[in-house]
Order: structure tokens, then C-alpha cells, then sequence
């Protein structure tokens, strides 16, 4: 019997075989491989690439061809290089350098495309000013908009050459943002038959990791041109639809794939232990039914559910969980000096309100085109302030100067070559006065806010600001509230409004803000943890302090009823926010190796455990209340 369960852990070995007959060349396949969590789904896609280059290295360097890969970081780029002795067989990278190497030099079309969006973007902003008040704060700031845009407009012709650096500032004339890339991208590809036959000729294979993640238009481009070319170009998609977390991702991968599409599955978790894995099952089955098998050489491990009401200390009451992890599961790296586990939480303005940066961060989390570039911190504005002012400021803190002329050296132009040795000397005199100045901003321990920053830069010339941000640097009566319609509804609609409330934050919060989505602190979210694992996981769950209308863990539990909203989208076939907080908690969760403990807070604690029994998702001796 050990035998055979031991044949069970390797259950899944003959879906690399199903995706090696789809690389013949004589008759490729396209294919998507659903790979759950912890299923080893980097491991097939290395082993595939493998494959690629033991039966066909000759025949792609012979046309001078290569295999894409598209990862989703740039860490998970670094890995899987690293494993394929970064070959130059394959070009590895993420979708937005991707995309860049395809588009670069085609500088005639994205002017093209340039000027239509931004004379898109003009026209909106001026029906809106024409249905706007005259003179309020968000009319003046729209127009400002508006004249930005304009001149943009007015100087693409100068550009001769588009620019693009997937973790630069990008802020320059001839600069490209990120979105922009992807957007120019999907276009291309979607509507050009020239870059259709660039992409087929330079990648006949092109596989991409965390598929469900990929922005949906690029994927739906990349699907159209895998139609028209079948036989000749190989789409592989690696991913896990419960695993989806970011907005723009395809919402029905995986569903209505073409017949002659292979579509292997995985069902073995290799990292969970068997409790946490039918934790798991039971949270997603629901959803498709799919189920996964722990292997059987795993200790059955930990999976404990503690529910507190709303107005307890949290600090307290997560020291309790810890101290009953450690006498549950007798493993002294839960609580005490020894203590070393993973705290997870499941919505981004936890760790904006627990870490001290909610003003900052909230408007810019409401606005889903800037979603993705705040959290993996990509934004332009954002790395302005990130990487070349932040810098400067901990380096004068730390007493740094060597630190601080080499940013300012770096960035400013105040410090461009001149002509003459006299002339460079004058211009490293007034580099040195205009940093004293702007740093005097903060003398005395004080905390200036954002758009005082970006004002005292923008006057001093000391850095080039993001075309972006130019609106903000204008003084604005700041005694005119009195803006259209409900300020805070207003704010939650409106980019230019969403601006304008980040940068009134103090730039303290910029530091805390920039160490969070680094890694660097406690805290770590469900895009932060993203192909990672831990031994000991607690996740920590508080709608009350999330604050977010995408998700709703009370609704998912049991403990608050679905809305109208909620029953009229999923009748339809939408996305719910039960939907949404189901694949977050699921791939949280799935995080854990061998014990798992879920700290939630609820107005109706009672209710949380009588939902979690019926759901059958725990065992009663599993879920504690504490009231």
C-alpha cells in the first residue's frame, strides 16, 4: 500500500509528456496547462523549455529564432533563467519588456497611436468641463489636464525616437508609460499584420507563466493571432483561474478553449500539507470543482480558523493565536523569542492603515487604471518620488552627502555637461544651493506633504517632474471645497481628483508606502507572496479595516448578506466581490506549508463559525471565538 501511495505523489508526471508531444514542430499544439497552487507548474514550464532545446536547439538558432517566456516578475525572470543556464535560446522577460522589444523602433506608429489616445483623452476631459463648475478645485485641476495633455499633443511631432525602461522614471518627452506600452502593444499585435509576422518569425513558441494575471487584451490579441497562424505559432499558457488577483487579468481563461487546443491538468499539491489542502479544496470546489491530492509523504499539518469581535485589541489578539499555534501544533516558532512565521493579509489598506500610509495610498488604490502600477510600484509619479527623491532625503537623514550628489548627479539636470570647466563649476554651485534649499523642507523634523515637495522641486528645477504631475506644481485657491458633488464620491471616480488627495499626504508616507511594496516589512499581501511558501502562515482578516468595496470576507463567511449587486452579477456571469475574497483567501492560504492560522475580526463572530461548519471548510474543534 506505501507502495502505490507513493506512485500517487507522482500522479502528474504524464502531463510533461502531454506537453511535449504538443512542441512538435511537424504538427505544434497550442495548450494551457492548469497548474494549481504548489503543483509545480515552474518546474513543467523549465522542463518543457528543456525539451525545446534538447530535440530542437539546430533547427530555431538555424533560422536565427528563439522560445519566449513571459514571467511575471522580474525575480521569477532571474529564477527561471538561472535554471535554463540563461541560455540566449530563450528570451525570458516580463510582459511589459516583452512588449517593449516588439514595438521599439516603430516610432511612426506610436505616434500615430499617441495622438489618437491623446486626442481621446482631450475630448472626454472637455465634455466633462463642460458639465463641470467653473472655478471649483477639480475644474481648475481638469484643465490643467487638459493643457498637459495638450502640449504633449502639440510636441510629438519633435519626438523622433520613443523611449521605454520597464523600472525607470519614464517621465521625459519622449518617454512611454507603462500602461501605454501594453496598450500600444495589444494594438499591434491585434490589428498589424507586419508585427503579427515579427512576433511568428522571432518566437514560433511563446509561453506565458500566470496567464490569468496577463492583461486580457494582450491575451485576447495573442489568442487571435494564434487562430490565424495554427501550425506555424505555439501559444502556452501556464496559470490557475482561482488564482487571478489583479483586475485587468482574463476573466474567463481557460473556458471556450479551441478543440484542438491540449488542455492537461495538474492536481497534485507538492507544497501544502494535507489539512491545509482540503481546506483548500473546500474553498475552491464551488468554484470549479477542481480538487488537488497532498502528497502523501507530508506530516498532516495545522489549519485553524480564530475569530474575534470587531472592537478587540488586535494587537493582544494576535499575540493569543500565536501563543495557541505554538501549543497546538508543539512548535515553538510560533510565539515567543523563537517565533518565525509569515503574517498575510488579504487587502492592501490593512497594511496601508497599520503601516501608516492610508492617505497616500487609498485614492490611488480606487482607481483601477493605476491599481496594478501602485502595487507592484511601477507608477512613474510614484518611482519619481521613490527613487529619486526618497533616496536623497534618507541619505541627508543619514548624513549621506556622497549619496546625495550621486542621485542628483544621476537625475538632475542642473547638472548636465557644459561647455566649459566655469561654467560646469557655476552649475555644481547652484546643483549644491538648490539641494539645500529643497532640503530644508524637512529641517527642524519637519514633514512636508507631497505636492509641497513636487512644488519646491518644480521651482528650484531641480529634477524633471513626470509630465503627469505638472497640474499639481500650480497654485490652487485651496479655500474652494467647494468642488462638483459630493467631494468623496468625486474623488473616488476621478484621476485628477485621486492625484490630488495622494499628494496632500505627508511624504513620511512615501517611506512606509515604497518599504511595503519592496517586501521589506511584517506585512505581506496576496500579490506580494505570489509563487512564494512558508512553513507557518497567519492571515489576518478585518473588512471593518480594509475598508475596500472590491471585497468582502463577512459576505464570503456567512456573517453579512449578498447584495442585490452581488446576486444581479453573478446571475450574470460577472465578477462578485465573493468571488473576488474567495480567490484572495484561496491563494493566501494556499501559502502555507505546514500549519495555517487565519485571525479573523467580525462584527458577528457566532455567525463566521456556524457559516465555516456548514460550509464544511473546518471542523468545530478548528474555529475558536474569542469574545
Amino acid at each position: 500500500m506505501d507502495i502505490d501511495q507513493n506512485k500517487d505523489d507522482f500522479i502528474d508526471n504524464h502531463v510533461d509528456k502531454e506537453i511535449i508531444s504538443c512542441l512538435n514542430f511537424n504538427n505544434p499544439k497550442s495548450f494551457f496547462l492548469f497548474a494549481g497552487a504548489g503543483s509545480g507548474k515552474t518546474r513543467s514550464l523549465v522542463f518543457a523549455l528543456n525539451q525545446i532545446r534538447k530535440l530542437y536547439y539546430q533547427h530555431l538558432r538555424f533560422r536565427g529564432q528563439s522560445v519566449a517566456v513571459i514571467t511575471y516578475t522580474n525575480a521569477a525572470c532571474d529564477e527561471i533563467g538561472r535554471r535554463l543556464d540563461y541560455d540566449p535560446l530563450f528570451s525570458v522577460s516580463t510582459i511589459h519588456t516583452f512588449i517593449w522589444e516588439l514595438i521599439r523602433g516603430f516610432d511612426t506608429d506610436i505616434r500615430d497611436w499617441l495622438c489618437t489616445s491623446l486626442k481621446t483623452q482631450i475630448e472626454e476631459l472637455k465634455i466633462k468641463q463642460e458639465n463641470g463648475r467653473f472655478g471649483t478645485k477639480i475644474f481648475i485641476e481638469r484643465q490643467l489636464s487638459i493643457e498637459t495633455k495638450e502640449i504633449r499633443l502639440r510636441n510629438i511631432d519633435k519626438v523622433k525616437q520613443f523611449t521605454y525602461n520597464p523600472s525607470g522614471l519614464n517621465q521625459d518627452r519622449s518617454s512611454l508609460s507603462h500602461t501605454e506600452v501594453i496598450n500600444i502593444g495589444a494594438y499591434f499585435i491585434n490589428n498589424k499584420p507586419l508585427m503579427q509576422k515579427i512576433l511568428i518569425n522571432k518566437y514560433p513558441i511563446l509561453f506565458i507563466d500566470e496567464s490569468q494575471d496577463t492583461n486580457k487584451d494582450l491575451i485576447d490579441a495573442l489568442f487571435e493571432v494564434e487562430k490565424k497562424n495554427t501550425g506555424v505559432f505555439l501559444l502556452g499558457l501556464f496559470g490557475d483561474t482561482m488564482q487571478r488577483i489583479y483586475s485587468d487579468g482574463k476573466l474567463d481563461l481557460g473556458l471556450n478553449l479551441p478543440e484542438i487546443w491540449e488542455k492537461p491538468i495538474k492536481i497534485m499539491n507538492h507544497r501544502c500539507a494535507p489539512r491545509i489542502v482540503e481546506v483548500l479544496n473546500r474553498i475552491r470546489y464551488i468554484v470549479d470543482g477542481q480538487q488537488q491530492r497532498a502528497r502523501t509523504d507530508k506530516e498532516f499539518g495545522f489549519a485553524r480558523f480564530f475569530v474575534f469581535p470587531l472592537n478587540t485589541d488586535k494587537a493582544k489578539a494576535e499575540k493569543m493565536v500565536e501563543d495557541r499555534m505554538s501549543e497546538i501544533t508543539g512548535d515553538k516558532q510560533w510565539s515567543g523569542t523563537d517565533a518565525d512565521y509569515t503574517t498575510l493579509i488579504l487587502e492592501h489598506h490593512m497594511a496601508a492603515n497599520r503601516l501608516g500610509f492610508l492617505e497616500f495610498f487609498r485614492p490611488l488604490y480606487q482607481m483601477d487604471n493605476l491599481k496594478t502600477g501602485l502595487l507592484d510600484g511601477s507608477l512613474p509619479e510614484l518611482t519619481f518620488f521613490t527613487q529619486v527623491i526618497l533616496p536623497i532625503v534618507q541619505a541627508n537623514k543619514n548624513g549621506d552627502e556622497f549619496a546625495i550628489t550621486n542621485t542628483v548627479r544621476k537625475y538632475s539636470p542642473l547638472l548636465k555637461i557644459q561647455k566649459n570647466e566655469t561654467e560646469q563649476l557655476l552649475k555644481i554651485k547652484e546643483a549644491k544651493e538648490s539641494i539645500n534649499q529643497f532640503l530644508s523642507l524637512w529641517s527642524e523634523d519637519n514633514n512636508p506633504r507631497c505636492v509641497d515637495v513636487l512644488k519646491c522641486v518644480k521651482e528650484l528645477n531641480l529634477f524633471d517632474i513626470p509630465e503627469s504631475l505638472h497640474p499639481f506644481t500650480i497654485d490652487i485657491n485651496e479655500n474652494d471645497q467647494d468642488n462638483e458633488g459630493n467631494p468623496s464620491d468625486f474623488h473616488e471616480n476621478d484621476l485628477i481628483s485621486a492625484w490630488s488627495e495622494c499628494l496632500n499626504a505627508p511624504f513620511s508616507q512615501i517611506s512606509a508606502y515604497d518599504s511595503y511594496v519592496k517586501g521589506k516589512l511584517k506585512f505581506m499581501t496576496h500579490q506580494g507572496v505570489k509563487g512564494l511558501e512558508f512553513p507557518r502562515v497567519m492571515v489576518i482578516i478585518d473588512d471593518n479595516e480594509a475598508r475596500g468595496f472590491l471585497f468582502s470576507y463577512d459576505k464570503l463567511f456567512g456573517a453579512k448578506e449578498r447584495t442585490r449587486a452581488d446576486i444581479e452579477n453573478e446571475a450574470a456571469g460577472k465578477d462578485t466581490s465573493i468571488e473576488r475574497t474567495r480567490r484572495l483567501f484561496y491563494v493566501t492560504c494556499s501559502r502555507a506549508e505546514k500549519s495555517l492560522a487565519i485571525t479573523a475580526y467580525s462584527e458577528n463572530p457566532k455567525l463566521v463559525k456556524k457559516h465555516l461548519l456548514e460550509e464544511e471548510w473546518f471542523e468545530d474543534f478548528e474555529v475558536e471565538i474569542f469574545l
